[in-house]
């Protein structure tokens, strides 16, 4: 579970309550019109601009913005090296009785063609292939997000709109002016709190969630290659620790040595 993305949504919505309760009524802000034109708008755009399937779902892409089971890099290629370790020192053939030590299916699948004797050249055509498709995948759940940010917005502009027609075409009736007024200003505020604090955040951390993802899986993709042709432990070891930034290769090596 990922607690910033909670804590982050909690804190952005406890700051917007707290400054609507120390500056007025809170009842004052609800306003039914204004909920429709702004929610119902901005879910019938999204619907319209995307697959039916896609947008039902729309609820399993924010769940993955908290769950994130995406493993460490660092153990990972750890992970690896023992087994380019094994692969030396027993053969590759032996990787098959190491399957069931393997945490990521990612590194199954790969070493399981390793296994079989497929052509390296395959190998990395079909786990870049299945990479690929995750990209697309994840880029579509964030794009879900980004179109309801930017559609909540233009959707509490058209509110605003209809507020003040509503407010121009009543001016001879003082009562009126208030509703209209209303619903002018609260459509805005609406829109502006689903893009800023809903849907914009969580389309940034699915996309913090696709580039850790990616990573962990290319560095998968280095890691069989390099033990399907037989590299020395320590070369793989090296050709991992690339993808890492400078200070976590040193704090990788640190460990190593202690271990």
């Amino acid at each position: 579970m990922d607690l910033a993305t909670i804590i982050g949504l909690a804190v952005a919505l406890l700051s917007v309550a707290l400054a609507v309760v120390l500056g007025g009524d809170p009842l004052a802000l609800i306003n039914i019109p204004s909920i429709v034109v702004v929610f119902g708008g901005s879910a019938g755009a999204v619907i319209c601009a995307f697959p039916l399937a896609k947008t039902l779902g729309v609820h399993k892409v924010i769940l993955k913005s908290v769950f994130n089971d995406t493993s460490d890099v660092e153990e990972v290629i750890r992970d690896l090296v023992k087994f380019a370790e094994i692969a030396r020192r027993e053969g590759i053939l032996s990787l098959e009785n190491h399957i069931g030590d393997m945490k990521e299916e990612f590194v199954v699948r790969g070493i399981k063609m390793a296994v079989d004797g497929t052509d390296p050249e395959l190998i990395r055509v079909i786990m870049e292939t299945e990479l690929e498709g995750l990209m697309d995948r994840h880029m579509m759940g964030k794009m879900l997000l980004d179109q309801f940010g930017k559609y909540a917005p233009a959707f509490g502009m058209i509110g605003t709109l209809l507020g003040l027609i509503f407010m121009l075409g009543s001016m001879e009736d003082p009562s009126a002016i208030g509703p209209s007024m209303a619903v002018a200003l609260i459509t805005t505020l609406y829109g502006a709190v689903i893009a800023n604090v809903f849907a914009g955040p969580i389309a940034d951390k699915l996309y913090q969630n696709d580039q850790q993802e990616v990573l962990l899986k290319t560095v998968i993709i280095a890691g069989v290659m390099s033990i399907q042709s037989g590299d020395n432990p320590r070369v793989v070891e090296s050709k991992l620790l690339t993808y890492l930034p400078p200070s976590q290769r040193e704090g990788f090596s640190e460990e190593a040595q202690a271990a």
